[in-house]
C-alpha cells in the first residue's frame, strides 16, 4: 500500500510496518490521516507482513513456516530499505507492535539508513510474559495453526451482518478487513505460526540499541497493554539517563493496543506531531 500525492517530496519516506496480523487495510483511517496532514506531502508505504495479505497464494507457507517468519520478514523490510534510499533522502519508519520489533532489526542492520523511529506499542521485550503472551500463546503452537486455519473457513462463509454483530463496536470497512482475512486459510495460518516464532524468539531487550539510537526514537504505550503488561517498565528503564533524548507519550486510557481498529486518528495525530518536531513535513 503506497501512498504518494504527484506534488510529494523525495526528501522523506513515510514507512509503516503492521502488527500481527499484517494487513495493511487495517490501518487505512491512520495512514489517511497521517496523509492528509502532511497536505499530501508526504509519500507513505505501508508494507504488509509477508504471507498475511488475503486471496494471495500463500500455500509456501504451509510447506516452510520460515517463508514467512521474523527472519524472512526482517530480511524483506532491509530490502525495502535499501530501495527506498535510492529515491530518498531520509526514512522515518514507524513499527504497531512486533512491528516495531522487526523496524528495531532493520535499525539494527541498516543504522545508517534510518532517520526516524516511531514504535507504537512496542512489543519489543519478552512478550511471551505478557498478560496476552501467557493467555494465548497456545494457540500459536503446532498442530493448532493449521487447524485453526482450516476452520477458519467457516468463519469466513458467515454472511456479513452475523460478523457486524460479533464485532458491532468495529466500523464495518475494519469488518470486512478481519472477514478477508478469515476467508483466506494460508494468510490466518501465516499470522498463527508467526505469532508463535514472536513467543519464543522476542526476549531479552537490546538494551544497546536502544541507548545508541534513543536520539531518533519515539515512543507511544497504552495506559494499559496486556500485549506489553510489565515490559513497559522495563523499557522505561533502559532509557532512564537518556530521557532528554528519546521522546515518549503516554496514551490515554481508551486507546487500545488495537488502535487501528477505531483510533487510528489520534495516533496519526501524535506522528504528524513527531513529524512537525523533527521539521519532516
Amino acid at each position: 500500500m503506497g501512498k504518494e500525492a504527484p506534488c510529494a517530496s523525495t526528501s522523506v519516506l513515510f514507512i509503516f510496518i503492521p502488527g500481527n496480523p499484517g494487513l495493511v487495510d487495517f490501518y487505512t483511517p491512520f495512514l489517511d490521516t497521517i496523509h492528509e496532514k502532511s497536505e499530501g506531502r508526504l509519500p507513505i508505504l505501508a508494507r504488509a507482513h509477508m504471507g498475511h495479505t488475503p486471496f494471495l497464494d500463500h500455500n509456501e507457507a504451509y510447506k516452510d513456516r520460515s517463508s514467512v517468519g521474523l527472519t524472512a520478514q526482517v530480511e524483506s523490510i532491509i530490502e525495502l530499505i535499501d530501495s527506498a534510499k535510492v529515491t530518498y533522502q531520509k526514512l522515518v519508519m514507524v513499527g504497531h507492535s512486533v512491528g516495531s520489533w522487526l523496524l528495531l532489526q532493520a535499525l539494527k542492520a541498516r543504522p545508517e539508513a534510518i532517520d526516524s523511529v516511531f514504535l507504537l506499542f512496542p512489543t519489543v521485550t519478552h512478550i511471551a510474559r505478557t498478560p496476552n503472551g501467557r493467555n494465548l500463546s497456545w494457540l500459536f503452537c503446532s498442530p493448532l495453526p493449521r487447524v485453526i486455519s482450516h476452520l477458519s473457513v467457516v468463519a469466513g462463509i458467515l454472511p456479513l451482518r452475523v460478523v457486524s454483530y460479533l464485532y458491532q463496536h468495529w466500523p464495518l470497512p475494519q469488518v470486512l478487513v478481519l472477514r478477508s482475512l478469515l476467508q483466506s486459510p494460508s494468510a490466518v495460518y501465516a499470522s498463527l505460526t508467526m505469532a508463535d516464532e514472536e513467543m519464543k524468539t522476542i526476549k531479552e531487550a537490546d538494551t544497546h540499541l536502544l541507548r545508541t539510537h534513543s536520539d531518533r526514537i519515539h515512543i507511544y504505550f497504552a495506559e494499559d497493554d496486556d500485549w506489553v503488561g510489565d515490559q513497559k517498565e522495563l523499557l522505561l528503564g533502559i532509557f532512564s539517563e537518556h530521557q532528554g533524548n528519546v521522546k515518549i507519550v503516554h496514551g490515554h486510557r481508551d486507546i487500545p493496543h488495537a488502535f487501528c481498529i477505531n483510533h487510528g486518528e489520534p495516533l496519526a495525530e501524535q506522528c504528524s506531531a513527531w513529524l512537525k518536531e523533527a521539521q519532516l513535513f
